[in-house]
């Protein structure tokens, strides 16, 4: 579908088509708990799917007025992946009042309204973001202050007084009542520093020095910012004691090095980085030996530090195909099920047929945002697309296959999904840039006009 100018036309009422079915999934699934619910504090489903068609109603109408020709298809994908997860942490709070009245104790207050609130400021961000930044090529010009920036927020948790250590790993910082994970903040900036990076960088980074068994090696001096990506993440390992965000962090820079200079090299010497970095972690640190032996055995502690990743496996397997039911399973017996765990909370009670369509809805979602990267007509904003692309495909790829036990368990949240604000604010943005992105790659060009034909029209209205 195209214009007269000959390019794409602006297809939000497909976008609000697939927004309408979203709430409806929502709706649908609110009402399950309710009715499921015999002890709820919540007074009803409605205030919860109330707040999400208002928010990204105002979302949409923001997106057709400043973005029109923008991707249609990842403001539903996400509005729906956050629906799920505050479906979720309902069914959790549910679960917890339940608790609490068997043992004769009080309810907690329900964490699906501060989810909500979280959810409302990212709405406000989101805009903000749509609004303010009509062109995302001027991110380029502030390559090295968005790095700094977001090497200072990674820092930050490390601060004395502020910085703050939750289950063993060092990533917030508590101000007061309030806290917040700026390494969630420090991802976008990073992504958009080392893309405007690779964009002046990459020429040089493709020169081939040397062959090795058919392998073009670059030039020793041009491994230096691999070396420092390396080291980087292995200084978030060790300080910070998160193996989540320090393969993250590696992760993108390797993935957008490759895309900048598309040399299997870079892959090899990255792989084998890495294998380095892992040994070394593990032979000197007690923690990442932790991490590995959970991994390889969890039962050995299943009393310990491997309770909570057997209690996930057994709700895996008591979801079986196709799930205990929405609000039929214990999912409450995984703890921290709202956060870490929040996939498998949803395998208990969706089965595998429900993992695998939320896989789906997370795969949709890169693969938009690495169609906005192909479709991208300058430099900048095909490594940015990708970049940011990259990072919500393997975030989801590493906390699912913690969850899952395929790798050892790490400490990321699933995006959009897991209770907490940082996360859910950070994705947001990071939909809002893929839009902006977006629109400028498909907004048809501007016809120049024919001076003989302008002067033609003059004449005839003279």
């Amino acid at each position: 579908m195209t214009t007269s100018q000959g390019g794409p036309r602006p297809r939000r009422a497909a976008e609000a088509g697939l927004l309408v079915l979203a709430w409806l999934g929502a709706g649908l699934a609110l009402a399950q708990i309710d009715w499921v619910a015999t002890s709820s504090p919540l007074p009803g489903p409605w205030i919860t799917l109330g707040a999400i068609v208002l928010l990204s109603s105002a979302m949409h109408v923001v997106v057709r007025w400043q973005a029109p020709y923008a991707d249609q298809i990842m403001l539903p994908v996400a509005t729906l992946l956050t629906s799920l997860g505050l479906t979720m942490i309902a069914r959790l709070d549910v679960a917890a009042a339940r608790s609490a009245d068997q043992q004769g104790g009080v309810a907690p207050s329900p964490d699906v309204y501060a989810q909500l609130t979280w959810f409302g400021i990212a709405a406000i961000l989101f805009i903000a973001t749509i609004i303010l930044m009509r062109d995302h090529r001027r991110l380029q010009r502030y390559t090295y202050t968005l790095g700094l920036t977001g090497l200072v927020l990674l820092v930050l948790p490390l601060v004395p007084i502020i910085g703050t250590t939750v289950n063993g790993a060092t990533l917030w910082i508590r101000l007061g009542s309030f806290s917040f994970q700026p390494g969630e903040i420090a991802k976008i900036l990073l992504t958009a520093s080392v893309a405007g990076y690779l964009v002046v960088k990459r020429e040089s980074l493709s020169q081939v020095h040397v062959k090795v068994l058919s392998v073009g090696l670059p030039r020793p001096r041009d491994v230096g910012p691999l070396i420092a990506a390396w080291l980087v993440s292995l200084a978030i390992l060790v300080f910070e004691r998160d193996l989540g965000t320090s393969l993250l962090f590696f992760g993108i820079f390797v993935g957008l090095l490759y895309i900048a200079t598309q040399r299997p090299s870079w892959l090899v010497m990255s792989l084998g980085l890495f294998l380095i970095g892992s040994l070394l972690a593990v032979l000197s640190f007690g923690h990442v030996r932790s991490r590995v032996a959970i991994w390889l055995d969890p039962w050995a502690q299943a009393d310990g530090a491997g309770y909570q990743v057997v209690q996930s496996l057994y709700g895996f397997a008591n979801g079986g195909l196709l799930g205990t039911g929405l609000g039929h399973g214990f999912p409450n017996y995984v703890p921290f099920a709202s956060t870490d765990f929040i996939i498998a909370a949803f395998a208990e009670e969706l089965g595998l047929v429900g993992v695998v369509a939320i896989i789906v809805l997370y795969g949709v979602l890169v693969e938009r945002g690495l169609r906005t990267a192909i479709e991208a007509t300058d430099p900048y904003g095909k490594l940015l697309a990708a970049g940011l692309a990259i990072a919500l495909g393997l975030q989801s790829f590493i906390i699912m296959a913690g969850v899952s036990r395929l790798i050892p368990l790490t400490g990321l949240t699933t995006p959009f999904m897991s209770y907490g604000g940082s996360s859910l604010i950070a994705n947001w943005i990071i939909v809002a840039i893929l839009l902006r992105v977006s629109d400028r790659a498909r907004r048809p060009p501007v016809s120049p006009v024919n001076p003989a034909e302008a002067a033609t029209a003059v004449l005839r209205t003279s």
